[in-house]
Order: structure tokens, then sequence, then C-alpha cells
């Protein structure tokens, strides 16, 4: 993206002694947001991973969530994250779930540098979004549309991130179709006339401060990252070419024969998303190591041949 500045989003002059206090809090966690921009943060799973991924250029690792018997998903195990940040020096990140404020609680004394409310794990709070402002430590918070992202940076996110797909197969559809939305939505706002911003942002249920600062930004007024589906060279180019910041590779890149490549490759993507040069070489070799992705398609198609036949 072109702007390289991030105004403070509240922005007002009459304001209280408690209200600075909490806008230059906030202003500094866009600006450490703002260190992983033109990167990929890559979720990891064990110390080995996350050596993986600094090895090869992550600008900061997500450690996954655990998953019970049940299939509830919660946020990972502290002894964990306290082993992967012992063993890496990039930004350690750690998922909680969306409305639980006491596993951001626990992260933030764990020492995480970053915490994703993740929509990926189960719901704890069917309302309520965590008040982000309530914390010195940066949040993440996924969205699918303008108006949502405009909401959760309202709560206090630093950074958002467009989720896509969750079932991890490399299906980028819908991720492309939820960044075209926002980036839609921003160049639309940008030829507003300042008097049916209200309209707008009454239509997509935003903060009306929000909207037009983003209207004059011609952006988010924090940094935007994309997820889901994302699993080549070729998906890590798109995102950014569409004008998304960096993005977030799940860990299923870790999958195949040669993960340390694999990872190599989407990261320099990130850095060289615009020379189709770099991206044709780092695409070569990866096919055996992305098969299981496109396993189920496969398979799907496989059956309505037979049936055809």
């Amino acid at each position: 993206m072109a702007e390289d500045s991030v105004v403070a989003v509240y922005n007002t002059k009459s304001i209280t002694a408690d209200t600075k206090k909490k806008n230059n809090t906030f202003s500094i966690k866009v600006q450490l947001a703002q260190m992983l921009r033109g990167g990929a943060i890559v979720e990891v799973g064990n110390s080995q991973q996350a050596k993986i991924a600094e090895e090869a250029g992550a600008c900061a690792v997500v450690v996954s969530s655990e998953y019970t018997q049940s299939g509830i998903s919660r946020m990972p195990d502290p002894l964990l994250i306290k082993e992967i940040k012992r063993v890496v020096s990039v930004p350690v990140m750690a998922k909680a779930r969306v409305g639980h404020f006491v596993e951001a609680q626990i992260l933030e004394v764990i020492g995480v540098e970053y915490i994703d409310e993740s929509e990926v794990l189960a719901c704890s709070d069917e309302e309520n979004y965590i008040n982000k402002h309530k914390f010195r430590v940066p949040f993440v918070s996924g969205c699918r549309g303008l108006g949502e992202a405009l909401s959760r940076v309202r709560e206090g996110a630093a950074l958002i991130r467009i989720q896509g797909e969750l079932s991890r197969m490399g299906n980028i559809v819908e991720t492309v179709r939820n960044v075209r939305s926002v980036m839609g939505d921003i160049r639309v706002l940008n030829y507003m006339d300042d008097d049916e911003l209200f309209a707008f942002a009454k239509r997509i249920s935003a903060p009306y401060d929000l909207v037009a600062q983003t209207k004059q930004m011609g952006r988010l007024p924090v940094v935007l990252f994309a997820a889901g589906g994302i699993a080549t060279p070729a998906d890590v180019a798109l995102m950014m070419q569409l004008g998304c910041d960096g993005v977030f590779l799940g860990s299923e890149v870790f999958e195949g024969s040669d993960p340390c490549k694999r990872v190599r490759a989407i990261v320099r993507a990130v850095m060289h998303y615009n020379d189709a040069h770099v991206l044709a070489e780092t695409s070569c070799g990866l096919v055996d190591s992305m098969e299981r992705l496109n396993l189920n398609e496969d398979r799907g198609q496989q059956s309505g041949s037979e049936g055809v036949d």
C-alpha cells in the first residue's frame, strides 16, 4: 500500500487525560503492528517448525491452538508458547477465543508479543469481543468485510486479518472474495462526498469517524493481512497485489517432503510479489508438497468423471 504512516485513530481536540493516555497506547500498538508489514506470519505447532519459519524469514510466528477430543479449540498450551519463545527471536503470537478476555490475560502475562482474537477457534462469547484497550499487547482481529474491520479497530485491534476459508485445504477463493470486498468498499468510499459518509457508515455498520478516516487515508487505519487458503508463492503474490500488507500462512505449509524449501519460497514471494521471474523461480519443485491440499477436490472430480463414463 502507498501510505507508509498510520494516523492515530482517536483524534479529537478536547479529550481527557485518560482518553489521551489510551490514544497514546493505541498508537504504540499500531506502530508495533507496522513492524510486521510486508512479511509473512507462519502458524507453528512446535519449536522445530518455529525455527524453520524463522530461518525462512517469517516476520512472526503464531502458535497453533489446542483441540480437545470434543473438537473444541482453545488457546495454546502456555508451556508450548514459552518453549517456542526460548528458541526463536522473531515475535511470537498466540490465539485466544473470541470474547475470552481471561485467555488474553494469560497470554499477556506469558509475554507473547501479539494476541490473535481468532474466530477460527471455538467462540466463547457470541455477542461481545474483547475490549482490547485494556491490554498492553497489540491485538489481531479477523474480518470478512470493511464494516467488521472498522468495528474491530474501534475495539482496539492494531492489525486486521481478512479471513478466508478455514478448512486448510488450500482453497483461496473465499479469501480473494473478502479481500476484494474490503478493497472495493475503500475505493467506493474514496469517491464519496463527505455528506454521503453517514449513510455509508450506517449501511456497513461501522463507526462514522473511522469511516471518515479511512476515506481520508485511502486505506484502513491499521495494518491489513490476509489469511486462509494461502498455500503457494502465487497465492501470496495475489494477496499482496490486491493490496494486503502481508499474509498469514497455516501450519499446512509444513506438510510435504521439504517443508523448509516450501516455507522459504512462500516467504520470499512476499518480498518479491511484483517480480514474476522470482515468483516463477520460487514456485518450482513445490508440487509434491501440495498434493494433500487438493486431495479432496481431486477425488471429487474423479468420482464425478467415473459417473459420467
